[in-house]
Formats: structure tokens, sequence, C-alpha cells
């Protein structure tokens, strides 16, 4: 019998290191400089601060995730991006406390979305993690118009949607913050009606998002909100600014920033008028107003030239406003750059509008596009410019 058992029983089986099929990255995983532990390790029906469950993941970014979740107290649902604590992150809490208790008379304070209230929760490695809410939001417009033909929003679609993004500003801006980073990936589709959630978190129970599992953790694929017609929200205010004062510094990154930005110099509110410019026109036209690079990199005396071309030569009270202006004009306020300036126009440029259409954009645009940020206007006045109000019956206003 003991001889028996000796010829039944088998050494450990020796486990193969190679051979298998290794699962592509997906999702956060993707991301240069990925690091898992950036990322807390959310399990769809966990529950959080005895309150949320979370239903499905909305979005990721480079240190985020974002998701729709159930509130099991009430009847709602909220988005919670779920990120390590950070300046910017401290930042926007500090910036949403303060417009949460600005005036309340600004129409524009309901096309602002801010975080609602925070908490803490901690990874099994105890590492701290912030929990921002929101309420539901959608997609942002640069995923919405990637699917539109030539990647351009309707001019009418277009119109409405700076207006109400002007309005958020101009509320923003009479509380002293100034947002910064204005662009179609911060202007998102905004909240979603409970019924519409409702059923959607009901289909998506009955259909379980895609996930890669691992030993430690599983990584869902996002299931972003459907397109809605819903009034708009402008969003991520991790790098705005608060304060009367101007302030100094870079904002604005990539292909965006005003020309007082890429000079060094004092900046105030007009940074975000500029970026309504560069937005409308994207919206509109479907591609970037500037490329602001050389040889596929970003570059300052490229952007620079580019300006020039559509702006025409700065004065010499901007040229006066900075030291770094002198490494690109001479003393008498001429280009110096190796960059030749181009021969193009906002006239040029412009291919999808006619007639008083494209009369009336090129005016708007020509107010925004000044190199003196104080001859820029207001948001406030932006809302009411000749172009935005076609179509708009002033009547029931």
């Amino acid at each position: 019998m003991s001889s028996l058992r000796a010829r039944l029983q088998t050494a450990p089986r020796k486990i193969p290191k190679s051979g298998f099929v290794t699962l592509e990255k997906v999702e956060e995983e993707k991301l240069p400089n990925y690091d898992p532990h950036n990322f807390y390790p959310v399990r769809i029906g966990e529950i959080f601060a005895s309150k949320y469950q979370v239903a499905s993941k909305l979005a990721y970014d480079t240190s985020s995730t974002t998701w729709l979740c159930r509130d099991i107290q009430g009847k709602a649902f909220f988005a919670i991006k779920i990120c390590k604590p950070s300046p910017p992150i401290e930042n926007e809490l500090a910036i949403s406390k303060h417009l949460d208790k600005a005036d309340t008379s600004y129409d524009g304070r309901k096309y602002a979305l801010y975080v609602l209230h925070s908490f803490e929760i901690c990874a099994p490695d105890d590492t701290p993690f912030c929990c921002l809410v929101y309420p539901p939001f959608g997609i942002n417009y640069t995923r919405f118009r990637s699917g539109l033909p030539d990647a351009k929003l309707p001019k009418e679609y277009a119109q409405r949607l700076i207006q109400f993004v002007l309005f958020s500003l101009d509320f923003m801006h009479h509380n002293h913050v100034i947002h910064t980073n204005v662009s179609a990936n911060t202007i998102l589709q905004g909240i979603v009606d409970y019924k519409t959630l409702a059923r959607l978190d009901y289909y998506r129970s009955k259909h379980p998002a895609a996930r890669k599992v691992s030993d430690d953790h599983d990584i869902y694929f996002s299931r972003a909100m459907p397109p809605c017609n819903s009034m708009p929200l402008l969003s991520d205010l991790g790098e705005a600014r608060m304060g009367r004062c101007k302030h100094r510094g870079n904002i604005m990154s990539g292909i965006y920033p005003a020309p007082e930005v890429i000079l060094d110099m004092e900046w105030d509110s007009k940074v975000d008028i500029w970026s309504i410019g560069t937005t409308l026109w994207t919206l509109v036209e479907g591609d970037n107003l500037f490329s602001a690079k050389k040889n596929g990199i970003l570059n300052d005396e490229q952007h620079l030239a580019e300006l020039v071309a559509i702006m025409g030569p700065p004065p010499m009270e901007f040229l006066r406003r900075s030291k770094k202006c002198q490494r690109f004009w001479d003393e008498q306020g001429t280009w110096k750059g190796s960059i030749p300036i181009s021969a193009q126009s906002l006239e040029m440029r412009e291919k999808h509008l006619a007639g008083e259409d494209k009369e009336l954009f090129l005016n708007l645009l020509r107010k925004i596009f000044r190199w003196l940020p104080e001859e820029r206007p207001t948001a406030e006045e932006l809302v009411w410019d000749g172009f935005l109000m076609q179509g708009v019956d002033i009547s029931i206003l």
C-alpha cells in the first residue's frame, strides 16, 4: 500500500514563466510613467463614506480616475474623482469653497463645475487618497466634436456654447477667480437628469464593464456618459488663480498661452478671454489656430511668429513690459527672430463661413486677439457680441 501511494505522488508542478499570452496595457496603464501606486484600486460596487456606491468608471487622466456613484442614502448620483493629495487638488478645493460662498445673483454660477465636498480614503497599503464629489457631468467637447464631421460644431451650437462659458467666466471674474485653462478639454456637457442616470445605471448593472484582472487590483474600462443636450459646465479649477492682484508665472500650457504669458509678463483675467478666442476657433473650424511647434516641439519663437502673422506687430507699449521681448524684436519693434513671418491672416485661415457669418466671426476674434490685454473685452461684454447674438431673440431676455 505504501508503495502504491509513493507511485501516485507527484513532484510539485513547475509553473512556466514564459510562453503565455500577456494582456495589452489598458486605460491608465497606457499613460507615460504609469505607476499603479498613484491610483486607488477602485472596485465597482465599493461604498465610500458609507454613502456613495461605485456604479461605473467615467474617465481617467494622468493622476486620477473618475467614477459615477449612486447615493445609497438618497435619490441622487454624483461623480467622484479619486486622486492623491497635491497642490492643484488643494487649490481646486479652496477655489470651490470660495465660489460656493459667492454672490448667487450671477446666472453664470450654474455653468461652473466645482467640488461639492470632499473626503479622504486610504488604499490597502495605507496610501491616502482624496475623493472630490461633483454633480454628475458628461463628456468634454474635445471628445464630443471628435465624432462630428470635420471635428467641428455647427455654428449655432458653438455660439450658444461659448455664450454659456462666458456666463461662467463672468461669474468667476466678478468673484476674483481666473480660470487659466479654458479649452474644449475643460468644457463639459452638463448635468444629466436623475431618471436618465437611473436607467443608465440599471442597464450597466445588467451589462458589467470589461476589466483587466490582475493579482492586486482590477482595471475597469471607462464608460463615459452618452452625449446629451444639456447646459455646459466649465470644469477643472486645479490651475485657477484667486485674488484681486495681477499674477505671474506659467499657465495655459501647450498651444494655448496668451502672448503676455509667453513673454513672462504680468497677467490677469484677460488670459481667459484669449482662451475664448482660441476655443471658439477650434469649435467652429475644427482645428487649432496656432500650432506653436517647430519640428514637432513646442517653441516660443514659432508661437510668437504665428501671433505676428495673425495680429500684426505688437505695439511698443507691449514690448516694453518684458525684457524677454528683446530676444525677438529690435529697438524699433521689428521682428528679428530666425523664424520668418508667414503670409497669413484670419481671413485666409477661415474656411467654413461666408458672408455676414464670416464678417461677424472675424470681428469677434479681432476684439479678442489683441497684444495689449486691457484692450480685450470682458466676459460680460463678449456675451453680447454680434456674432454670438445671432439667432437670439432679445425680446425674451
